[in-house]
């Protein structure tokens, strides 16, 4: 890690917050300081350059507009692919999964650069996929099944260098088989809720592949009434 407190990187909440993602940032934190790690979350906005110290990095969901600004600063002000390059942790959301890639292909036909950081393409899709997911994880990378919310028109293909976070059983996720994308330490997925507060595992995931060590288990009754809630609302028990 960067230093003894564990940074975490809130990349470009203005351009890519549309769907409450900063709360990924908030629940990395907090299950952190809940077991007695020392955290704080670190906020770049549009304009601001990128530090590449951070050990984990937190990009969220937009529009074309945004997704397209945030690809262009991301570009301008490298530190967190140098991050990565180095094994600091990524998680990207929606829009992030899309610009990680080596291109994306917006609904107006353009296609801009990605940033390289996974092996996967993105187009826009005929319709737009909204409503839940429910999916199961994809070579035994996390424990329980992936619950969010989806809203976009992206598809996603990915190259043999990225595997799939997880397998679909309801919704549509990258392309109606499988959801999200793993390589290396960046792990990307459409979903929001926000994604985190939902799939505590993945949180954890994302802990121990920052922190080197397996956390320590947390009893949080309210999260586990929610995701029941969420998994029957798909027409799926968990």
């Amino acid at each position: 890690m960067s230093t003894s407190k564990v940074q975490i990187a809130l990349v470009l909440p203005d351009l890519l917050g549309t769907y409450g993602d900063f709360g990924n940032a908030v629940v990395l934190e907090k299950r952190m300081t809940w077991r007695g790690i020392s955290a704080e979350i670190v906020n770049i906005r549009f304009g601001e350059p990128v530090p590449e110290s951070c050990d984990i990095y937190v990009v969220g969901g937009g529009e074309d507009t945004a997704q397209t600004l945030a690809v262009r600063h991301l570009r301008e002000h490298p530190g967190m692919q140098r991050a990565a390059s180095r094994g600091a942790v990524v998680l990207g959301v929606c829009a992030g999964i899309q610009i990680f890639g080596e291109s994306f292909t917006r609904a107006d036909q353009v296609t801009h650069g990605g940033l390289g950081l996974i092996d996967s393409t993105s187009h826009a899709g005929g319709s737009r996929a909204i409503g839940e997911v429910i999916a199961t994880p994809a070579d035994g990378l996390f424990e329980g099944v992936l619950t969010g919310f989806e809203n976009h028109q992206g598809r996603t293909v990915l190259g043999p260098s990225a595997r799939p976070l997880a397998h679909v059983k309801v919704g549509t996720g990258n392309d109606g088989r499988v959801e999200g994308a793993v390589q290396g330490r960046i792990l990307c997925t459409y979903l929001h809720g926000p994604v985190l507060p939902r799939n505590p595992q993945i949180a954890d995931l994302l802990i121990e592949w920052a922190t080197g060590a397996k956390p320590s288990p947390l009893d949080l009754p309210d999260v586990t009434r929610l995701r029941a809630e969420r998994t029957k609302a798909a027409g799926v028990t968990a």
